[in-house]
């Protein structure tokens, strides 16, 4: 791993006019218009490449490639056909004579497409392969089954599609706000879909074209509501939104299912989901108690890891690993399981300290069902807000002790479709942003430098089809707004650096820079996950201390709103000034004439015309969160 690193380090400097994503490993350019057309040679297997390649890890052996371009033509080496067809993906981009000597960073370059929340067609998914391949992403995991519908045709259980891929509510918040209520194939109310086993054998073929795997994900045991629905037996009682560890019901379906998983998909890795289980329901289940008494489990974590080692036994002995997000590390993880780490990148490196693999998919840099430009402005996203520049800063090894860096298999980008009901904004949100993690999983943090410059080629040619053949509709890297300005340019005021008392905490959740917060004169972006805004769930009181008596002509401080994740503005906002910080004077209120919640970052202002020492600025919550980044004395 070092050794790779380190050449790609050296070289990053000499891509010269190349254009391509990802950023190659060399590229040493020569003169002349290459004559693209025409392949001169193509040697797979024992070769001088082969030579060169020996002292790099197997996987980027299999995966290397050597392409020259000459006006006579161009010539390829690789050790594979993978490495063959990765030389033709550079081939398509590049408009310039010379040598590209090439291999990935890392074994694993994903992305997720979640069809549950809302379903996405055979040919939207064949459809995608093709400028993902452009980029060298190697894993497509589907993420098949969820609360909002089971998205995959089984045999054994026919009602998983006849009913549980079927609910009431076209779009996900339709089917939330109508109570979450499931409908059947056929029905005048039935909206969802699910792919048959027909269809599935038809992406594998395309993917196998594409040297893509193609990863199914099972969810258990939490996110299961639509197969209790469907199957009741299998729930702690009829309306659990999870699986009954506690019922042998359970596992036989389970396994059943899997079964059918495994005769269909030849991927390595089957993917058994793991996250955010409530695990409600289990502490008052008899059946859940009964099998924790059993098998001697002091808690509900421990069930849950009871189920996870139990299923991965299952999967290994058919001859596959377990995959899972960070959560299966709760209770203890499996013997041989691989950690997917999405809440930040702590999981993971747990993981491999246990000495487990792990993917990266940290949501700060990975989400793209965050929004990708200023919010107020683009379609609804989940979660906040995630650039495309900040998606290409994340390097996965940043925080990996090298002595663990070969369990780092790769990195993940997921596109969660809660918020995406068609698939024209499904591709919106997918691209460009999949091509800075595609980049992230094959080029070295260098090659960040011009990255925005190459991507912006890569995006122009799969918008126009010029790629391809087929058009996407990619979000126009050309019209970018960009970083809101108070992140980018701050603030400067009378308070700038003055000391700050709370009457409330900040959550510790968000506690962007502590106590210096509100006076640092470093404004929040378009996320409130960014660091500089500061949340609370409690009314924002507090007090600044400006040193000396001080003429004050406004105090003011930004809110944002953002419902998804439950985020609203304050009722009113209220100034007091004091000259001694004990008797204190109201000067001006604000209050919010906002009467729907929308996304938006509103001032609440006061224009005063006193003086004091002491400023108090209180925000009265009206709902769950208050977050703001900054208090403005002026």
């Amino acid at each position: 791993m070092k050794r790779i690193i380190c050449a790609i380090a050296l070289s990053a400097l000499c891509l010269g006019a190349l254009a391509q994503v990802p950023a190659p490993v060399s590229f040493q350019k020569s003169s002349g218009v290459p004559n693209k057309s025409k392949e001169l040679s193509k040697k797979i297997g024992k070769s001088a490449f082969a030579k060169r390649t020996a002292s790099l890890p197997e996987f980027a052996r299999g995966e290397a490639y050597l392409l020259e371009l000459t006006p006579k033509g161009y010539k390829v080496e690789a050790n594979s056909e993978t490495g063959y067809f990765y030389a033709l993906q550079t081939l398509r981009q590049i408009d310039q004579c010379g040598t590209v000597f090439d291999y990935p960073r890392f074994a694993y370059r994903g992305f997720m497409m979640d069809l549950s929340r809302h379903f996405r067609s055979k040919d939207y998914i064949i459809k995608q392969l093709g400028a993902l391949a452009s980029l060298k992403i190697n894993r497509l995991h589907l993420h098949l089954t969820d609360d909002a519908g089971w998205r995959l045709s089984i045999d054994r259980y026919p009602l998983l599609t006849s009913k549980a891929a079927w609910r009431v509510g076209a779009s996900w918040d339709e089917w939330v706000k109508g109570g979450q209520k499931y409908s059947s194939e056929g029905a005048v109310d039935a909206s969802g879909g699910y792919l048959t086993k027909a269809d599935v054998k038809e992406i594998l073929a395309a993917a196998e074209r594409h040297h893509i795997t193609v990863i199914p994900e099972i969810e258990m045991p939490g996110h299961s509501r639509e197969v209790v629905a469907a199957y009741p037996e299998v729930g702690c009682n009829a309306d659990s939104r999870e699986l009954c560890p506690g019922k042998e019901a359970t596992f036989t379906l389970l396994e059943g299912i899997l079964d059918e998983v495994i005769e269909l998909f030849p991927s390595k890795y089957i993917h058994i989901g793991g996250d955010e289980a409530a695990k409600r329901d289990w502490h008052n289940c008899p059946d859940c108690q009964a099998r924790m008494k059993a098998e001697g489990l002091s808690n509900v974590e421990e069930l849950q890891s009871y189920l996870i080692a139990r299923i991965e036994r299952y999967l290994n002995a058919k001859g596959r690993s377990l995959l899972g997000w960070d959560e299966i590390l709760e209770g203890g993880l499996s013997p041989n399981a691989t950690v997917m780490s999405w809440r930040g990148t702590s999981g993971g490196l747990e993981a491999m300290a246990q000495g487990h693999d792990a993917v990266m998919t940290p949501g700060r840099y990975c989400y793209l069902d965050k929004v990708q430009d200023a919010p107020i402005y683009e379609p609804e996203g989940f979660g906040g807000f995630l650039s495309l520049d900040v998606a290409r800063s994340y390097d996965p090894l940043a925080e990996v002790p090298s002595e663990l860096a070969h369990h780092l298999l790769g990195v993940q980008g997921n596109l969660w479709a809660e918020r995406i009901p068609t698939d024209q904004h499904y591709e919106y949100m997918t691209y460009p942003r999949i091509a800075a993690i595609a980049e992230v999983g094959w080029s070295s943090p260098e090659s960040a430098g011009d990255f925005r410059e190459r991507v912006i080629k890569w995006n122009d040619s799969i918008r126009d089809g010029s790629l391809t053949g087929q058009c996407y509709n990619a979000f126009d890297l050309h019209k970018e707004r960009g970083e809101r300005d108070a992140f980018k340019y701050g603030f400067k005021h009378l308070a700038l650096g003055k000391s700050v008392s709370y009457k409330h905490p900040w959550h510790p959740n968000y506690t962007a820079a502590a106590a210096a917060t509100l006076t640092d004169g470093e404004g929040g972006g378009w996320s409130y996950g960014d660091g500089r805004w500061q949340g609370f769930l409690s009314d924002v009181d507090v007090t600044i201390d400006l040193g000396e008596e001080t003429p004050l002509h406004f105090v003011g401080a930004t809110f944002m709103c953002d419902p998804g994740p439950g985020i609203f503005l304050p009722k009113k906002a209220e100034v007091w000034v004091s000259s001694d910080g004990k008797e204190f004077t109201l000067v001006g209120q604000a209050y919010n004439e906002i009467k729907t919640p929308v996304h938006s970052y509103v001032l609440f202002g006061v224009p005063v015309d006193t003086k004091g020492r002491y400023v108090r600025y209180k925000a009265t919550r009206s709902r769950e969160w208050l977050f703001t980044d900054e208090i403005i004395v002026k």
